[in-house]
């Protein structure tokens, strides 16, 4: 399936920067961009960069072509992509996202474009695409999202797929994008040239996050007026929402007043964490609202005293930048990729443990009145350095800078 959407009208003041040197003047840049889905749901934090990159991209008059398979709720998502032409590709596997394409489709999508952006690691939409790169002589980057560790589900599998084709994918790299300077020591257990590792973070768009309701939010979600605490993530292992609710639980009588408001979709762990409140004897602060988006996600952030990211692991949480665009102090751990919160004063960081963040809770609960200031720096930071009309302009100067040298 298709979706083709009318190009926008660009400026000439856009068009004449996208020159890319002598080899592709007055050429409008053409990029090919791929990942499993562009539905946050479906695809958590990584699809979310996609969708974005892709709207900001194209509203600097970039042609983007996006290669995704058809997971998740999409709809929606392709309209806001106004502008960017959208290749929904049936599943054959969904369990390991394997696309049906024709090879006559493929060949004309890979030889028409100037530069890939593949994302995140291990998919056959990766491999299929690496190929027919390879055979176009196309330059191509990627951007693994913290994704390049052989560890967890299905570890056996990504060794396989790393002996045939993962390594080489990562190897043969024009870039290799990190999005996180952390994962600078991923790259370099696949021996990736420090000259082809660049570091481009995640972005942000302020005016998803302006709307702000504290009265209307609690009334449509039942909660209470109490001051509350705020995670957003799926909730599974990785994202460490048992280690949050234990730490939560554990706190000092005197903040007995807060609850707690868990905002992502289910991933398993729902009905075990609603049991452990219980157990606690915290189920009535317990608040389990399910995946929001748009306004109400916004009311979420704009409604909460701070946000908790408790991470296991996490390349670089976008939400950090949710939160700092609303105005939000952040305690976050370790492993989140973005420890200069609690150096700009936005926020505290944490070991990923129970008594790390249980031992952060009561500390940031006890300046409660700092919470407009550090608020304040947060934000202060997440425009100065994550907004995606800054971040699109670091990927297009890094594809000029390619498409030179291979000309």
């Amino acid at each position: 399936m298709v979706w083709h959407y009318p190009e926008r009208v660009r400026t000439a003041t856009q068009e004449k920067s996208l020159n890319l040197g002598q080899t592709h003047q007055h050429k409008r840049m053409k990029v090919l961009n791929v990942d499993v889905t562009i539905d946050t749901v479906a695809g958590g934090g990584c699809a979310e960069r996609a969708f974005q990159m892709n709207r900001a991209l194209t509203a600097k008059g970039v042609k983007c072509t996006a290669f995704i398979i058809n997971i998740g709720r999409l709809d929606d998502r392709i309209k806001k992509l106004n502008g960017t032409h959208v290749y929904v590709n049936p599943c054959l596997s969904r369990r390991f996202y394997v696309p049906r394409i024709s090879l006559n489709r493929l060949k004309k999508m890979v030889s028409d474009v100037d530069i890939i952006h593949l994302m995140p690691h291990w998919t056959f939409s990766n491999a299929l695409i690496y190929l027919m790169a390879r055979y176009y002589r196309k330059p191509y980057v990627i951007c693994p999202a913290g994704s390049l560790p052989v560890d967890g589900r299905s570890s056996s599998l990504k060794r396989m797929y790393n002996l045939i084709i993962g390594k080489k994918i990562i190897r043969n790299a024009d870039a290799v994008i990190a999005i996180s300077r952390d994962e600078f020591s991923h790259f370099r257990k696949y021996s990736v040239k420090p000259t082809r590792m660049k570091w481009i973070p995640n972005g942000i768009n302020p005016e998803d996050y302006v709307e702000s309701d504290p009265n209307a939010f609690r009334k449509t979600y039942n909660l209470p007026q109490n001051p509350f605490i705020l995670f957003v993530g799926r909730l599974s292992p990785i994202k460490g929402p048992d280690l949050l609710l234990e730490a939560f639980s554990n706190l000092n009588n005197c903040f007995s007043n807060y609850h707690l408001v868990f905002v992502g979709p289910d991933d398993g762990m729902q009905k075990a964490l609603e049991n452990h409140a219980s157990d606690l004897g915290v189920k009535n602060r317990i608040h389990f609202l399910g995946f929001l988006s748009g306004i109400k996600k916004s009311w979420a952030f704009h409604a909460s005293d701070f946000l908790v990211i408790p991470s296991r692991r996490e390349a670089m949480s976008i939400v950090v930048l949710e939160a700092g665009i609303t105005g939000t102090p952040v305690l976050a751990t370790d492993q989140c990729g973005l420890s200069e919160i609690e150096t700009i004063g936005g926020g505290m960081v944490v070991p990923a443990t129970v008594n790390g963040i249980h031992s952060g809770l009561e500390k940031i609960l006890s300046k409660h009145d700092d919470f407009p200031e550090m608020g304040a720096r947060l934000k202060q930071f997440v425009h100065e350095r994550f907004i995606w009309d800054s971040i699109a302009e670091k990927y297009i100067g890094l594809y000029r800078e390619i498409l030179a040298q291979t000309a």
